[in-house]
C-alpha cells in the first residue's frame, strides 16, 4: 500500500460521493462531497471496528496526523480505547474551566452561609474580606485541580511577611475547610493541598493581652463614665449595662425590647445571638429552636437602665441601643469602644470583660448569696448575677 504524500493530500478533489484515501496503520484522509478534508483512524476494539476523527486538514497536516495516529495506537497497546480517552480528556478540560478556585470558593461561601450569621464582624465577613485581599488575587483564575501546596504556602508567606500571624492562622484553617468541601463536590479531585500547612507556619510572637481594670481603678472609671459626654447618654447607659450584666458587646448591640422580662428581672437572649451557643449549635448540628435561650438575671440598676431605654425608644427604632442617624440599625461597636478610649481606657471592651473574669477568679465576689429568681422554665440556663456586688465599689443606682 502506498503512503500518502503532502502533494496527494493537497490535490485531493471532491467527488459525487464522500471517499477515503488510505495511508498506513488505519489512518486515512476523508474527502467530503463539499470538498472538506479530515483525518480518520480506523481501529478494532473488543473485536469491532471503530473510527475516530483526528482533526481537519489543513489545520492538521499529514505529519501531525501520523503523530496522532501513533499516539492512539499506543493507547490501544495499553488497553485504552482512544475514543474513551479523548472524552475523558475533554471532560477534564471542561471541569478545569468550570472549577476555578474562585468558583469553588463562591460555592463554599454559599454553603457556609447556611451555618454562620452575617454581620460586619462575623466569621463570614472576615472570610470575604481576607480572601478578597490576600487569597483570591493570586488564586482565583487557577483551576482547583492545578493548585498545589507551593501556591498556598506562597499566599501564607505574604501574609506572615507583614506579621499578620493571626490572619495567616485563620487562612490556613479556612483553606483546609475549603479543600475538604472541594474534595466532596469536585469530580476527580483526590488530594487536599491545604492539609498540614501548619507544619511550616511561622511561630506566633507572644501575645500581649489587653490590660484589664483592677478593682482599685473601678471607682475612678465609674466617675469618668458618670461625667461622660451628656450627648452620649445612650453610650454611657450601654457601657453601664455591659458592666451590670457582663454580656458581650454583640449581645448588647443586638438586644431588642422583646428580649426583656422586667417583671421577672430577666434578659432572655436568643441562642443564635450568643457566641458560645452559636458554637454549640454548629458543633452539634442543632437548630436555634432546639437550644434553650441564654438567661441573664438583671439587677435593680440594670432594670432601671433598660426601663429608661425602652421608654425613650422611637417608633422606627428596632434595637434597644440604636444607630445615631439610622434608627433601624443598631449602635456601632466602634461607638462603645471609642467611648472607652476617650475616657482613657485603651483595649476596648476587652478590659471590661477581663476585669469581670479576673475579679471572680480572685474571689472578689461577696460571700452573700446572690439574687437568683426562684423559678426558670425547664431547659433555661442563666448566668451568675455578679452585678449586685456593685454596692461594694461605690456604684449608685441609675437615676
Amino acid at each position: 500500500m502506498m503512503t500518502l504524500s503532502d502533494l496527494t493530500v493537497r490535490q485531493a478533489k471532491a467527488a459525487e460521493k464522500t471517499y477515503s484515501i488510505p495511508d498506513t496503520d488505519g489512518l486515512g484522509l476523508v474527502v467530503a462531497r463539499t470538498g472538506g478534508k479530515s483525518w480518520h483512524l480506523r481501529y478494532y476494539w473488543l473485536g469491532k471496528q471503530k473510527r475516530i476523527s483526528l482533526g481537519n486538514y489543513p489545520e492538521i497536516g499529514l505529519r501531525e496526523a501520523r503523530t496522532l495516529r501513533d499516539e492512539a495506537r499506543a493507547l490501544l497497546a495499553k488497553g485504552v480505547n482512544p475514543h474513551t480517552d479523548r472524552k475523558q480528556k475533554r471532560h477534564a478540560v471542561k471541569l478545569a474551566a468550570d472549577y476555578t478556585f474562585k468558583a469553588v470558593f463562591d460555592a463554599w461561601v454559599e454553603h457556609r452561609r447556611k451555618e454562620i450569621k452575617e454581620g460586619r464582624n462575623s466569621t463570614l465577613s472576615q472570610i470575604l474580606r481576607i480572601f478578597n485581599k490576600d487569597v483570591l488575587p493570586s488564586l482565583k483564575q487557577m483551576s482547583i485541580y492545578d493548585i498545589r501546596r507551593p501556591q498556598l504556602l506562597g499566599v501564607l508567606a505574604r501574609i506572615e511577611e507583614r506579621k499578620a500571624f493571626t490572619t495567616a492562622e485563620k487562612v490556613r484553617t479556612w483553606l483546609g475547610q475549603l479543600f475538604r468541601y472541594a474534595l466532596v463536590i469536585v469530580e476527580g479531585l483526590e488530594a487536599n493541598p491545604a492539609s498540614d500547612l501548619d507544619v511550616v507556619a511561622e511561630p506566633k510572637p507572644p501575645v500581649n493581652h489587653n490590660p484589664y481594670l483592677h478593682l482599685p481603678e473601678l471607682p475612678e472609671f465609674l466617675h469618668k463614665l458618670r461625667l461622660y459626654n451628656p450627648r452620649g447618654w445612650q453610650t454611657q447607659l450601654g457601657i453601664r449595662l455591659l458592666f451590670l450584666t457582663g454580656v458581650r458587646t454583640g449581645e448588647l448591640r443586638l438586644a431588642t425590647p422583646d428580649q426583656f422580662d422586667l417583671d421577672r428581672g430577666l434578659w432572655i437572649i436568643p441562642p443564635q445571638i450568643v457566641k458560645q451557643l452559636q458554637d454549640e449549635m454548629r458543633k452539634a448540628g442543632k437548630r436555634p429552636q432546639d437550644v434553650p435561650p441564654y438567661i441573664v438575671p438583671l439587677s435593680v440598676q440594670a432594670i432601671e437602665i433598660v426601663r429608661y431605654l425602652l421608654g425613650v425608644m422611637r417608633p422606627a427604632q428596632v434595637h434597644l441601643l440604636t444607630h445615631r442617624s439610622e434608627l433601624k440599625k443598631r449602635i456601632s461597636e466602634n461607638t462603645l469602644n471609642a467611648a472607652l478610649k476617650r475616657m482613657g481606657y485603651p483595649g476596648t471592651y476587652t478590659r471590661v470583660t477581663a476585669f469581670i473574669r479576673q475579679w471572680k477568679a480572685a474571689g472578689g465576689a461577696s460571700r452573700r448569696p446572690a439574687f437568683v429568681p426562684l423559678h426558670f422554665p425547664p431547659g433555661e440556663a442563666f448566668q451568675f448575677d455578679w452585678s449586685r456586688e456593685y454596692a461594694f465599689v461605690g456604684i449608685r443606682p441609675f437615676r
